[in-house]
């Protein structure tokens, strides 16, 4: 059966001497495996489609049961920024791992499409990828359903004085139950009230955000330790990431302001 289908290249990788395989977050299928012949060849006119962050639109053949195979693409956006600044490469490379690991293939069509494509748009018109990336997990959670509990005590469920989130339990802890969460695993009231916005956000309608650089270690600590948790995929991008900001590598911005624009934003 042909196939024409908008889609999203989220992993690359060589298949014998001339070929590569690639994978396809769209809309309506979730994730597709496309061959595409001869795209390693220098004079190859799919080539292009084939690299990572690739936007367009894609025309296979697949039997049943079998890997497609790419008849034509016509491409929508390239990407280019995202693999050329190593900053964004590192903060996109992780999303796009995280959608092909962290997800059956029927979880990344529908919503995460959307929002993976909406992800890359925010990033490249210049919004803060660290934060960005964090919202984007939050979607993630969303969708394989271990969201976090924001306005509520992830132990007693009582909605007043919730002093922090633990990252543990896995939601709000409110001023009584936190002492059922050891304290490295607490993170602060405002951390709380990010994650009150993130989980509302979406990001085709993202506002600008920035944030101070203590209060992004402290996000940061909160949503890598949230998600090793409770999504257990450790993405091999993530490690370059890591030594990206270990070693400071990633633009900080000019000016401090809060998240702005996001009371309003659900999906």
């Amino acid at each position: 059966m042909l196939y024409r289908i908008e889609g999203i290249v989220i992993r690359s990788m060589d298949y014998g001497e001339g070929n590569k395989i690639i994978t396809l977050c769209t809309k309506s299928h979730g994730k597709v495996g496309v061959l595409v012949r001869g795209a390693k060849k220098v004079r190859s006119r799919h080539g292009a489609a084939t690299q990572l962050f690739t936007f367009g639109e894609y025309v296979f053949f697949r039997g049943m049961g079998s890997i497609g195979t790419l008849n034509a693409c016509e491409i929508t956006e390239p990407n280019h920024m995202l693999r050329e600044q190593l900053h964004l490469a590192a903060y996109a490379s992780y999303v796009v791992e995280l959608v092909d690991r962290g997800l059956q293939d029927e979880e990344a069509g529908g919503a995460m499409f959307d929002q993976l494509l909406a992800y890359m748009r925010a990033i490249r018109a210049g919004k803060d990828a660290q934060v960005t990336t964090h919202i984007f997990e939050m979607k993630l959670c969303q969708a394989v359903g271990v969201a976090p509990s924001v306005d509520s005590c992830v132990v007693c469920g009582r909605t007043d004085e919730l002093s922090g989130f633990g990252w543990r339990l896995g939601g709000a802890i409110c001023s009584r139950c936190r002492p059922r969460e050891h304290s490295r695993y607490i993170c602060s009231g405002n951390i709380l009230k990010l994650m009150q916005v993130f989980i509302k956000t979406d990001l085709r309608r993202l506002g600008d955000i920035t944030l101070k650089q203590e209060t992004k270690l402290q996000l940061r600590d909160c949503m890598r330790g949230y998600m090793d948790t409770h999504i257990g995929v450790r993405c091999k991008s993530l490690q370059f990431l890591e030594q990206m900001e270990k070693y400071d590598l990633a633009p900080l911005p000019s000016v401090d302001k809060a998240v702005e624009d996001q009371g309003e934003n659900s999906e």
